[in-house]
């Protein structure tokens, strides 16, 4: 069972609707692309058929982790503690550079576009900010060494 927010639950039964509607078009263009005739030498028929397989594999995969995921309930945390789906500004005591990160689900897709960084509720650094409170300092214990950060607020 994984552990996610109910905003990241939300988040992966958006896509999976996403993906049925994307199923429904692509469904009617190999319909389409079937009614010209001659599937051997037809590429639009047969880019729609991949694009149809890839939608299938998304979905099956998506479909296993809304069914294994445990949803956590964030209604009695304090406004100053650190929590599963909070974004969080650091500071770096090493280099005093500052950061964001969020505080992710496990079964949670990073996002490559996104200026905040996704940390995992069960890696070094989501074990350490945890529970959490503003302007504590947290260690963590990373295969690179040790950091160190202080919580400066919760975005």
């Amino acid at each position: 069972m994984q552990i996610v927010s109910a905003e990241e639950k939300a988040a992966m039964e958006r896509k999976r609707e996403e993906l049925f509607k994307a199923k429904i078009d692509v469904t009617e263009r190999i319909r389409r692309a079937a009614s010209l005739g001659d599937l051997k030498e037809n590429s639009e028929y047969h880019t729609a058929k991949e694009e149809n397989r890839s939608i299938d594999r998304e979905l099956s995969d998506l479909e296993k982790k809304i069914k294994n995921v445990s949803v956590v309930a964030t209604d009695n945390i304090p406004e100053d503690m650190v929590f599963l789906g909070h974004t969080v500004k650091l500071l770096d005591l090493d280099d005093d550079s500052e950061q964001l990160v969020k505080i992710v689900g496990e079964a949670t897709v990073p996002d490559a576009n996104s200026d905040v960084l996704p940390v995992s509720v069960t890696s070094p650094m989501g074990e350490a900010l945890m529970k959490a409170r503003i302007g504590d300092t947290v260690k963590v214990k990373a295969p690179r060494g040790s950091m160190e950060f202080k919580i400066l607020e919760i975005v």
